[in-house]
């Protein structure tokens, strides 16, 4: 099983060195995230500080983005990096895409689809020479001179991974993108009787198999040097399954396992601004459906009978006082844990 930690995109200047010490400690890949903070800047810092672990976005908001902004923002990293720059995109909300980023909210999974494809045709035209001409339903791209093309690198062009919760998302991930990266909002269960099935079906239609498709997320990690710790950082979870528990476009995970009523009730409180009292809502027999929570030395464990055999890749943190032996052991084991996926295809 691969590791992946987050950046502080928060501060430019801690980036580069908590990407060096990441790599040194042994994870696979760091990544940035968009929630207040622009999630490309801070991988070019990682970028130039490493020179091995993979750099992922996770995610960057597609659609108020044109994908020709993206190639160009993704071009630039992986040649930067040297090959190790992974685009991972993801489509948001409506509500989000309407009113927060004024865009327009029309069929998410196809839409994404295409701006994949698009990303693919834009990325063989600078890196083949091929002529631009991509002609979708949503985006159309036809112009492209030497004086905007970037030269070739050289190298397979960057994956793409996309974030998906429905059943259409999902399809469209394994028919377009090298990567699928999960909503932290599922369950074991969740995982194994609606995603996998999907994504087996979907894959096989497409010729591709798990070995070059990878799974990343699907859940949440609590964990810590003592107990407390991990009480403290699941409390912190508990919050995060009531307010994504709160969006009905997330239901589907809560109707699953029965508790559909949670949901309802989250989404009321939302909309009256109880913000503040909803983790309170979340007790721990539906918070444990969503977390692997556990001490360092038992984490590996916790994570294999919660994400083993159908996850190829989670993300954790450990708290600043960590030693660099822990923090090394801790990694080791988890990556210790079989999984399928292998490599990423040259696209």
């Amino acid at each position: 099983m691969r590791v992946s930690m987050t950046l502080p995109c928060h501060d430019w200047a801690a980036c580069g060195p908590a990407a060096a010490q990441a790599e040194e400690d042994g994870f696979d890949s760091v990544q940035s995230n968009e929630l207040k903070h622009d999630p490309f800047t801070p991988l070019a810092f990682a970028a130039l500080a490493t020179q091995r672990v993979q750099l992922v976005t996770s995610v960057a908001i597609a659609f108020p983005r044109s994908p020709m902004v993206v190639a160009n923002q993704a071009w630039d990293l992986h040649t930067h990096s040297k090959g190790r720059f992974v685009v991972g995109l993801g489509s948001q909300v409506k509500a989000h895409n309407e009113r927060r980023f004024s865009t327009p909210w029309i069929a998410p999974a196809a839409r994404l689809g295409e701006y994949v494809e698009s990303l693919r045709a834009i990325f063989r035209c600078w890196e083949h020479g091929e002529k631009l001409n991509y002609k979708g339903q949503y985006y159309n791209f036809s112009l492209m001179t030497p004086e905007f093309s970037p030269p070739p690198q050289h190298r397979p062009v960057p994956p793409v991974a996309m974030a998906a919760v429905g059943p259409l998302m999902l399809k469209t991930a394994a028919r377009v993108a090298d990567s699928v990266r999960l909503h932290s909002f599922a369950t074991r269960a969740y995982l194994e009787q609606v995603v996998r099935p999907l994504l087996a079906q979907e894959l096989e239609a497409a010729g591709k198999s798990f070995e070059n498709f990878e799974i990343t997320g699907g859940g949440f990690v609590a964990t810590g040097p003592d107990k407390a710790a991990v009480r403290e950082a699941a409390e912190k979870i508990r919050y995060r399954v009531a307010f994504y528990g709160s969006t009905p476009a997330y239901r589907g995970v809560f109707d699953l396992h029965g508790v559909s009523d949670l949901g309802v009730k989250l989404t009321e409180m939302s909309k009256q601004g109880k913000w503040k009292d909803m983790a309170a809502q979340v007790p721990d027999d539906v918070l444990d459906l969503f977390v692997a929570r556990a001490t360092y030395d038992e984490l590996p464990a916790a994570i294999e009978k919660r994400y083993g055999g159908i996850v190829d890749t989670v993300s954790i943190d450990f708290t600043p006082e960590t030693s660099v032996a822990t923090r090394r052991a801790t990694i080791e084991a988890i990556q210790r844990i079989p999984s399928t996926f292998r490599s990423f295809r040259p696209a």
